[in-house]
Formats: structure tokens, C-alpha cells, sequence
């Protein structure tokens, strides 16, 4: 794999055209301008909304400014994103942020005088004004919040919070991004290399344990070197979380970030339980992963690297998006026709740089496109990335096209589903294609490695947010042993008594970003069990199901979550997807203990 040394070195048709945005700064200035107008004029109808005419031209202006602040939003993001050491980009992102403050203060009026009026003052507004009809779901929607937001004072005031309350994940990311440095490592051939994520990532998996034992001692190095500020950083983010639900009177932190989605605590409590009562497997395969890799001591260090031996699957950018085409072909020519335009068109970045970014994402702008960023490596690992990825971006492509700009941004408790609907089918289609015993071996590995990346990982991963958000509720302590003692506890119970714990693995909550966006990282779960109640039903060629998929991606969030997704036969409020989710693991598992 070439590393790349500059962004300019990277061929034009890896890096996505944000011309498509702003051909260029003049454009991004003259919206941003228009903006700021907006937000003004906005603030004008404080106390001013007596009638249907008025609420539906307040309605109208706001939306005219979230479509035009998305833009200017999503080009200093992904400007910022290319290089996160270019200056002139982070002014940009800056600009965008104290403008959205601003909005918010203008704007705070209206929450608080909406939910102040009689049920039947707002049916005569809509009654009133026949444009009302496009705003009246959601103005029914928010009617929800009622008892959760507070008088137009106390919110103009939190409004101006903004950017304290997200200043620790502010923080963490530029600390993760671009302050943190691993130093040297012995690379594969032997020689020093420039250790990166994308660079560990493909060390850590390698036959020699070594290499492997060397790259996982320098990748937690500067984690722990900086344990105190960072979990400084992760108090801050989670004690915000909990002074803001009681501020707004929910009955927990959890419970304020289900509300938006419509989600039953019991959705998340009974994912943890259901884990928790089935990882006797989980276990099983820590123990058969030591015996096959004939280790007398199993370290974390050796839970990523192949177990069967010798199989090195390199897949060049080019092959692994031609690879996808077919993997995916199940899904039909239209779907595929939107991915060959992702390509054609540039919206992808695919390689990693000095600076840039790390992971990956997929950012949806309506009325534009959307952009993907990867830092592809060569490897299987990128192909899945590539894979998921761009689940996501054809979500927001069909979501964008067939829903109006209210309702086409979906939530993402169903963008997981898109995803890893994606997974499934990759991993299917190279397990039915591939003619070498040992790859076959090697993919059926990957899949079950997959399942605890993506499932057992995640589910472990939302019950410590569960747990130190309970800890700030009650007004404990949370430092760096706290999260030490907690991470360990949960790490040794998902899992299994097989592991040989080395200092590095109780710090593995310092270097997870995902937990600056509270209980997020449990929908990867969920959506990993109902991509795969859907991937199945797919594969067998059922039409209905395939189908109702396509309608669930376009459907943006023109319904609540738990609803779109009980249309295409996942009931999420039953344990059973989960249940068959881990009954298909349990078989994974035996298959691979007799490979």
C-alpha cells in the first residue's frame, strides 16, 4: 500500500469535488451573508406569530436558512476534514458555529411559544394558512417536547451555550486528530515506519505477534500519556449530558437522547440483557481464537490478527468498488447506478494523508449530494468500509430524492440498517465466490469478527455509556480510575476469562470518540441485528422484502425509526432480531470450531 505523503499526491479521482457545494469561497461568503440576514429577520417574529400566515412564513424562512446553513456547514466540515492542520478551514468551521449559536439565540423564542398555545390554537393556524399542511407533522411532533422545553428566557439563555456544551468533543477531536503522535514502529518488511490509524490497523493484524505487540503499545502510548486531560474531556461531555436531561426534565440521560426517535428505554435495556444472557458464544470463540493461533497467553493484541494463516487479501481501490458492484447486485440496478455515480462523479476521498480526518463517514447534503470520506487501505477491512460507507450514501441519495427537505434526513437509528444491509451482502457474496478452502476459512473469520466488531463491541460499548452517565446522575466521581475499573469490568465480561489483560486494554475508553455523541454506538447494534433479519430474507430473493427495503430508504424520517422499520418485518420493541441475530452467531461459531 502507498502511503501518501501530501494530498496532492493523491490522483484526482480519489478526492471529492466540493465544487458541487461552493465552486468557491466568493459563493460560500455571499450564502453565508444571506444567512446571517435571515437569522435576523427570523428573530423579528418574536412575539409577532398571531396567526397561520405568520407561523407558516416564520416556518418557511427558518427552512430557507437550514438548507443554506447545511451548505455552508458541510463545506467547512469537509474542507476542515481534508487537512485538520489547515487553519484557514477551521476558521471557516469556527464561522459556521458562532453563526449557528446566533441562530439558535434568535430562534429560541419559538420552541417555548409553540408549546405554550392551546391544541386547538394551533388546528386553527394550520386551518388558517394551506401552506401549514407541509409543516403540520412535525409542528404535531414537537408538541411532544412540551413538558422538556423551557420558558423563552431560560432557553434564549441556554441557546447561548452552544459552543461550551460541545467544547469537549471539540476538544477530544483535535487532540485525537491532530495532536496525538505514535511515533516509530517496525512495519511489516522490518523496517521503521510513521505509525497512523490506518497504518495500525493493518499492523495490528499481522502473523508476526512482535509487530503486532509493538504497534499496540505505541498506538495507546499517547492515550495514556494524556489520560488525565482526556478523561477530563469525557467527564465534562458526560456530566453535560446529565445536567441538561434533568434541566429539561427527562428521567435520565438515556431517556433524553431516545425521546427525538420515539425509542422504549427497554429497546436499549433489553439489547444489553440479551447480549449479556447469550455470550457464552462470544466466549466460546476467544477460547477457540487462542487454540487455533496455538497461544499459551491470549492478548488483546492478538483479537484482530486472521486466524487462519497466510491468507493476505490485498483488494486495490479499483477491484474493491468493482467488488461492491457485484456483492450488491441483489439489491438491483437502480441502487447499483447510484453507486457508479458516486464514483463517476467524485463524491468519495478515498486516501489517507497527513492530517486528515480519520475513519470514515458519510455526509448527506440535500439538494446537493452525498460526500464519503474513507482512508482506504488496500485490505478487506476497506472493502467493508467502502461497503458500509456508501450504504449510507445511497440512504441519503434516495431519502434526498424522494422526500421533501423536512422529512428527507433520516435518523441515524435507521442509518445502521442501510449499512450494514450492505455487510451482510458483501460478506455473502465473497463467501459463495470464493473457490480456496483456506480464504473460505480466512472470510468466514472476518464474518465472525465482524459480528463482535459490530455487534458484542458495540452493545459493551453502550453499556459503560450507560454506566458513567448513571455514575454523573447520581453525582459520583468520574476520573480516570473510574472509567479504568469500568472499561476492564465490562471488557472481561463480554469477553471471557481466555485473555491475558495488559495495562493498555482498561484505557480503551480514552481513544473512542463516538462516546462525545451519547448513546449513539448502541444502534450500531441494532441495526446490525435487523440488517441481518433483512440481508437473509434478501439473498433468498424475496421481492417483497427487497421491496420494502427500497422504500425504507426512501423514506427519510418520514416516520419514526421503530415504524419504518416494522414495515419491512423488523420489530425492534420484541427481542426476537436480536435473538435470531445471536442464534446466527452461535452458528457462525460451530461452523468455524469444525473449519
Amino acid at each position: 500500500m502507498k502511503q501518501y505523503q501530501s494530498r496532492e499526491e493523491v490522483p484526482l479521482q480519489e478526492k471529492w469535488n466540493l465544487d458541487d457545494i461552493y465552486p468557491d469561497l466568493k459563493s460560500w461568503e455571499k450564502d453565508y451573508i444571506t444567512v446571517e440576514g435571515l437569522a435576523v429577520k427570523l428573530s423579528h417574529f418574536d412575539g409577532a406569530i398571531n396567526n397561520g400566515g405568520a407561523l407558516f412564513s416564520f416556518l418557511k424562512t427558518r427552512e430557507e436558512l437550514s438548507y443554506k446553513l447545511n451548505h455552508l456547514h458541510a463545506y467547512s466540515m469537509l474542507k476542515s476534514d481534508e487537512d485538520t492542520r489547515n487553519t484557514e478551514a477551521q476558521a471557516l468551521k469556527e464561522r459556521v458555529q458562532s453563526l449557528g449559536v446566533k441562530i439558535s439565540s434568535a430562534t429560541s423564542f419559538f420552541m417555548p411559544f409553540l408549546l405554550s398555545q392551546e391544541e386547538g390554537t394551533l388546528k386553527r393556524f394550520i386551518e388558517e394558512d394551506s401552506g401549514l399542511k407541509y409543516f403540520e407533522e412535525d409542528l404535531w411532533d414537537s408538541f411532544r417536547y412540551k413538558e422538556h422545553v423551557l420558558g423563552k428566557s431560560e432557553e434564549a439563555l441556554l441557546s447561548q451555550l452552544g459552543e461550551s456544551l460541545s467544547a469537549p468533543s471539540e476538544i477530544f477531536g483535535m487532540i485525537n486528530n491532530a495532536d496525538i503522535r505514535f511515533g516509530e514502529v517496525t512495519g511489516e518488511e522490518g523496517k521503521k515506519v510513521e505509525l497512523t490509524r490506518g497504518m495500525y490497523a493493518k499492523l495490528i493484524e499481522d502473523d508476526n505477534r512482535d509487530i503486532r505487540r509493538e504497534a499496540y503499545k505505541a498506538y495507546y502510548q499517547p492515550y495514556i500519556q494524556n489520560k488525565n486531560t482526556i478523561a477530563a474531556t469525557l467527564s465534562a461531555a458526560v456530566k453535560s449530558n446529565a445536567r441538561m436531561a434533568k434541566i429539561r426534565s427527562y428521567p435520565s440521560a438515556l431517556e433524553k437522547s431516545l425521546f427525538s426517535d420515539n425509542v422504549p428505554r427497554q429497546v436499549y435495556e433489553n439489547l444489553i440483557e440479551s447480549t449479556k444472557e447469550n455470550i457464552a458464544p462470544m466466549h466460546r470463540y476467544i477460547a477457540i481464537r487462542k487454540e487455533k493461533l496455538g497461544l499459551d497467553e491470549l492478548r488483546a493484541y492478538d483479537l484482530s490478527v486472521p486466524i487462519v494463516k497466510g491468507v493476505k487479501i490485498e483488494i486495490p481501490y479499483e477491484e474493491a468498488f468493482e467488488t461492491m458492484l457485484k456483492g450488491l447486485a441483489p439489491l438491483g440496478k437502480e441502487y447499483i447506478g447510484i453507486l457508479e455515480e458516486f464514483r463517476a462523479k467524485r463524491y468519495l476521498d478515498v486516501r489517507e494523508t497527513p492530517g486528515k480526518r480519520s475513519g470514515a463517514y458519510n455526509l448527506g447534503i440535500y439538494g446537493v449530494h452525498p460526500y464519503i470520506l474513507l482512508n482506504h487501505r488496500d485490505d478487506l477491512d476497506s472493502l467493508f468500509t467502502l461497503v458500509h460507507e456508501c450504504g449510507h450514501g445511497v440512504h441519503s441519495t434516495l431519502s434526498g430524492r424522494h422526500q421533501p427537505q423536512i422529512s428527507a434526513r433520516y435518523s441515524i437509528f435507521v442509518a445502521e440498517v442501510a449499512s450494514t444491509v450492505n455487510e451482510i451482502l458483501m460478506i455473502h457474496y465473497l463467501l459463495n465466490n470464493e473457490k480456496d478452502t483456506e480464504v473460505k476459512r480466512h472470510l468466514l473469520n472476518h464474518f465472525i469478527d465482524q459480528y463482535k466488531g459490530t455487534f458484542f463491541t458495540q452493545v459493551m460499548f453502550a453499556e459503560f455509556e450507560l454506566k458513567t452517565h448513571e455514575l454523573a446522575e447520581k453525582g459520583e466521581p468520574l476520573n480516570v480510575e473510574v472509567f479504568n475499573s469500568l472499561y476492564e469490568d465490562l471488557f472481561r465480561e463480554y469477553n471471557g476469562s481466555e485473555i491475558v489483560f495488559d495495562e493498555e486494554v482498561k484505557y480503551g475508553w480514552s481513544r473512542i470518540p463516538h462516546f462525545y455523541r451519547p448513546f449513539y454506538v448502541y444502534k450500531y447494534a441494532t441495526g446490525y441485528a435487523s440488517a441481518i433479519h433483512l440481508a437473509n430474507r434478501i439473498l433468498k430473493g424475496d421481492k417483497e422484502t427487497i421491496a420494502a427495503y427500497h422504500e425504507f430508504l426512501q423514506s427519510g424520517s418520514s416516520d419514526y425509526p421503530l415504524e419504518l422499520l416494522k414495515k419491512t418485518g423488523v420489530d425492534l420493541t420484541t427481542a426476537e432480531p436480536i435473538n435470531s441475530a445471536l442464534a446466527q452467531f452461535t452458528e457462525l461459531v460451530e461452523e468455524f470450531s469444525k473449519a
